[in-house]
């Protein structure tokens, strides 16, 4: 008896050993070597960029020249002034918009730029003078008298970052509060012609908002241009499906340099920009243009547009080497047998470019050639492009694209060209405006969205460097909002781009895709045919020893009875 006693003792201590050591080692040590690494995330402040709220502020600068002001208001200046708009867009998204507007007269050297013959020379004077910060605005009030603005017109906006408004509202004897409320509504077209309107901004925060928030015309602008990236791939191709008819020679590196490069150049703080070139022979566009008799031409209409860029496309390649996106401008020179072709709208009227374009892909241009030789020539004739008329719509169609959007300013609004720079100065500001808010939108959406993510599926690996660049799509985020707010908008440009591109590596790291990672399911399929056989025998073991405990306190309670 006593040795089968200590053989029970024995087996008890064992299973209560192995028990211990499963329980303070084993399952310990498993869930230490087993479970997801997580790194900390800033979550808290992630949750307030999920409501989004967005102060622009811009700097206005209101000048009198001479004969605006009677002598007693022109000592009351200058001052300042600001005012404030708000805008609930829905309830996660608010917009304010502060206009600082300082209020002064016209130095001497400025009359003397007001004085020039044109309002072109006056403009190009101011410049000289001072250059105006990124993202202002300087607004000149010139007499009723003022021969440098055409009959008719009211407001002039050069190519900086100045305008001439012409008015005679000042004239009485009126107090300054009550000038300053005259000139205001003047002042606010202006500043929403050359800086930005609160559709633009909506249309930049699209994706953030639900449709018909923003006007038909911003959100098709909007939706026109090719979305915010660190860099593009620009390619010009000219399509030659008869080389036995036609030679072509285009000097595509010199108009390159004198019409897009300037473009290209303004548009640095945005983007890099790669140009190429090629030539494809034997590329047809798919389509079947039709024959019109009454015009003697062949056409294509508006309906069939849609089915001539995927055939092309195919021939058109792509650089392995960039992620960048693409946009793509193509000169077809048609066939001898289908030649002349016109492309026609919707109103079946002939379109004046010859051209078209897909949004966010790039354009088409048709360029006839039958008029350049008699049909009595013998083939092949070479034939040179000519190529300010081919750039002239390429760069029309690059400006959309890049999302320069059309401004709509009142009849009396005289808008000066760009001339060949291809961007003016308050153009380019209109576009820093979209892409910086566009950018910050974007960036909270994804740093929210892959927030909710990872708050949601627990078995997902947050690396140290996906951290990282949370934090930093966080903290670059916030120095955006600061300076768009304080009006610094190339650095609010600058901070929003560094906010998007941390924002997409953390998203599109591979160590997050969740097929890398077994679910609950899939562990339990696993564990319980590695650790059942061992339980088991511990469990009855841990049974059979709680048992005899429980007989032994029976047996005592049963002997004191």
């Amino acid at each position: 008896m006593a040795t089968i006693e200590i053989e029970k003792r024995r087996g008890r201590n064992a299973a209560l050993a192995i028990a211990a050591m499963v329980i303070v080692v084993g399952i310990p040590l498993w869930w230490r070597t087993t479970e997801t690494y997580r790194a900390w995330l800033p979550f808290s402040q992630i949750d307030e960029l999920d409501s989004l709220q967005l102060q622009l502020s811009v700097e206005v600068e209101v000048v009198f020249s001479r004969g605006t002001l009677i002598p007693e208001l022109q000592k009351k200046v200058p001052l300042t002034e600001t005012r404030e708009q708000k805008h609930q867009v829905d309830a996660k998204t608010e917009l304010h918009y502060s206009y600082e507007t300082k209020y002064r007269t016209a130095t001497i050297m400025e009359e003397d730029a007001l004085n020039q013959p044109t309002a072109q020379e006056a403009d190009l004077s101011l410049h000289m003078l001072s250059e105006s910060a990124c993202g202002s605005v300087v607004v000149y009030i010139i007499p009723e008298t003022s021969t440098l603005l055409p009959e008719g017109i009211k407001v002039y906006v050069g190519q900086r970052r100045t305008a001439l408004l012409r008015t005679g509202v000042f004239q009485g004897r009126g107090t300054l509060k009550e000038v300053l409320s005259a000139v205001h509504p003047l002042v606010k077209q202006v500043v929403d012609t050359m800086s930005f309107s609160h559709q633009d901004i909506l249309a930049a925060l699209s994706d953030r908002l639900r449709v018909g928030q923003a006007s038909k015309q911003s959100l098709a602008d909007s939706m026109r241009a090719i979305k915010s990236s660190p860099g593009y791939e620009i390619t010009f191709s000219l399509l030659n499906p008869d080389p036995k008819s036609h030679r072509l020679h285009w000097d595509i590196e010199g108009a390159v340099h004198s019409y897009i490069q300037p473009l290209l150049d303004k548009l640095i703080p945005i983007a890099n920009f790669s140009v190429d070139s090629q030539i494809l022979y034997y590329a047809v566009l798919g389509v079947n243009p039709r024959f019109d008799s009454s015009v003697s031409a062949y056409t294509l209409n508006a309906d069939s547009l849609a089915h001539v860029i995927n055939p092309v496309e195919a021939r058109l390649g792509s650089n392995a080497a960039s992620s960048n996106p693409m946009l793509n401008f193509l000169l077809y020179v048609p066939d001898a047998q289908h030649s002349p072709l016109f492309i026609r709208d919707h109103g079946q009227k002939e379109v004046t470019s010859n051209a078209f374009h897909s949004p966010r892909w790039g354009g088409i241009m048709v360029y006839n050639v039958n008029d350049m030789y008699s049909p009595m020539t013998e083939f092949p004739v070479d034939i040179n492009i000519n190529m300010t008329k081919v750039m002239g719509v390429f760069l029309a169609q690059l400006r959309l694209l890049l999302g320069v959007q059309k401004t709509q300013p009142p009849p009396d609004f005289l808008l000066q060209s760009p001339g060949s720079a291809g961007l003016s100065d308050w153009e380019l500001d209109r576009l820093l405006w979209s892409r910086s808010v566009e950018n910050v939108a974007t960036a909270s959406t994804t740093i929210t969205s892959l927030a909710q993510l990872l708050g949601q599926i627990s078995n997902i690996v947050i690396n140290d460097n996906i951290a990282q660049q949370v934090s930093s799509a966080v903290t670059s985020l916030h120095a955006a909002l600061a300076e768009l707010e304080a009006g610094n908008l190339a650095l609010a440009l600058q901070y929003s781009r560094e906010a998007i591109l941390a924002s997409e590596r953390a998203f599109f790291d591979p160590s997050l895709l969740h097929l890398l990672y077994f679910p609950d399911d899939q562990k339990f399929a696993i564990y319980i045919p590695l650790f059942l056989p061992m339980c088991v025998p511990i469990v009855l073991s841990l049974l059979k020893i709680g048992s005899d405990i429980r007989q032994r306190r029976t047996n005592k309670l049963a002997k004191k009875d």
